[in-house]
């Protein structure tokens, strides 16, 4: 691998004589690894990540456009190191919070914290970039979306700046200079330079200084990067603790994870390193915000509902929501069902009020479960609702499907259906995980699956591996 010089002489100099295995574990191969999404799929696989129960590692590499299980939600292909999120989260997090993904796409750590944060939170996942948004949503509503305590927002870190003392918990996976990437993404390398690693170090400063105000006191604040230097990491860190009176969080590991500690200052801090750690280069810290007064939760969402107002866009027709609709949802007495440009959305009740206010203060672009939307005087089941895991299984009849049949719904070509499959809505599975809908006429199934996200190459390998295929060559072993 052609390093630059000037990222080889600071590493030098960070790692000493572990350089020259660093620079050799750059050189070796990248490692797969995924996670699994346990709401929709078993466990079948063993070399586990060991910081992470449901991220697994992977003998070699999927062919995962042609893997209908993918494109389903039932796993996330995700980088080990990244998939620490999991301790900080258990060790600290015991009770429902309010959570913001500030940098979020394409999604990795807003998927595991809808898997792992405490039933009851709300998880907001947020990404500034208009090119990264739509793969965002996209990602989120394959997983599930939880049960619906998710809003998908499009915004700068400022747009937060009126809900101030409002996250319980604030992951800031921050733009920067990617040198942990370097074997993954010739690209990174190519982009290195001293001055980009000083620009990300003030644009970490500015993201952090707009958004700890939204931050509540006690609230933690986790702050990530997939980088070396000690620019944008111990630096970063120290500039919290200074400005703003952080306590730095230990987080408890096990040593033969063989997690290394900062390089700098002593601090309690969490570094990957490829020559040491199965996974590529990521940093990771928590930090606590002073315990001060504090605004009662419900008067503080008092508060900012007083300053929105509910505004009904202009078209909307007013329509009943049909019983039956609500009922494509299990539990569906903890939702608010609300039309929408005629989509119904689900909302859960616990958090329609600060879904509310998130929607007249910030550029919200998805929010609880869609379910439905209305086409001529038929209410047409949404991708959403198949993808959510509070789907209710027993609304529609459903068809298993084998692979060459996935691949063709996902490219949305027509499809034949056996002379069984009954005729209207029907879900399509995909070992026994919904894929999405079809409306089958009888002699053609119109095929429902959305346009935007449709496999659009023509070209399908001789050898396609997908996941079940690793796991019914670990089930043979």
């Amino acid at each position: 691998m052609d390093l630059p010089e000037d990222f080889i002489r600071r590493t030098r100099e960070l790692l000493g004589n572990e350089y020259e295995a660093f620079q050799a574990a750059l050189n070796a191969a990248p490692i797969n690894s995924l996670r699994l999404n346990t709401a929709k799929i078993s466990n079948l696989l063993s070399d586990r990540v060991l910081w992470c129960e449901s991220g697994y590692y992977l003998s070699e590499r999927l062919t995962y456009t042609f893997d209908p299980l993918f494109h389903a939600g039932a796993y996330y292909v995700q980088e080990a190191s990244s998939m620490f999120l999991e301790q900080v989260i258990k060790q600290y997090v015991h009770e429902p919070v309010r959570f913001l993904d500030l940098c979020a796409a394409p999604g990795g750590k807003s998927t595991h914290a809808i898997s792992v944060l405490p039933e009851g939170s709300l998880i907001v996942s947020n990404e500034i970039t208009d090119s990264r948004i739509n793969i965002l949503t996209e990602n989120i509503i394959k997983w599930g979306a939880g049960n619906g305590n998710i809003a998908i927002t499009h915004n700068d870190a400022s747009g937060f700046t009126p809900l101030q003392r409002y996250f319980d918990i604030i992951l800031t996976d921050v733009p920067c200079s990617g040198e942990g990437m370097f074997r993954k993404d010739p690209n990174a390398i190519k982009e290195w330079s001293v001055t980009n690693v000083a620009q990300c170090n003030e644009r970490q400063r500015s993201i952090l200084n707009r958004i700890w105000e939204t931050l509540r006191p006690g609230g933690i604040l986790i702050y990530s990067t997939c980088t070396y230097n000690t620019d944008e990491n111990e630096q970063i860190i120290a500039y919290l603790q200074k400005s703003f009176d952080a306590e730095l969080l230990p987080i408890t590991v096990n040593n033969h994870w063989n997690i290394k500690k900062g390089l700098s200052g002593n601090l309690e801090v969490n570094r990957f390193m490829p020559h040491q750690t199965q996974g590529e280069g990521f940093f990771m810290a928590a930090l606590r915000k002073p315990e001060t007064s504090y605004t009662d939760r419900q008067d503080l969402i008092c508060k900012l509902l007083k300053k929105t107002t509910r505004k009904e866009k202009k078209g909307n027709r007013r329509l009943s929501i049909p019983k039956e609709v609500k009922n494509w949802i299990t539990n569906s007495e903890a939702f608010n069902f609300i039309l929408n440009d005629d989509k119904i959305v689900a909302l859960p009740k616990q958090y329609t009020d600060d879904i509310t206010i998130l929607s007249a203060l910030l550029d919200v672009k998805y929010a609880g479960i869609c379910i439905a939307s209305l086409k001529g005087k038929d209410w047409v089941p949404e991708h959403a609702c198949a993808m959510s895991t509070s789907y209710n299984r027993s609304a529609f009849p459903e068809t298993e499907i084998s692979q060459p049949q996935a691949i063709a719904y996902l490219r949305r070509e027509s499809l034949q259906l056996s002379p069984d499959t009954p005729k209207g809505f029907v879900l399509l599975t995909y070992k026994k995980v919904p894929l999405g809908w079809v409306k089958n006429l009888g002699t053609r199934a119109n095929n429902l699956y959305p346009q935007e996200w449709r496999i659009r190459t023509g070209y399908t390998p001789e050898i396609t591996k997908t996941l079940s295929d690793l796991c019914n060559d670990h089930k043979s072993q």
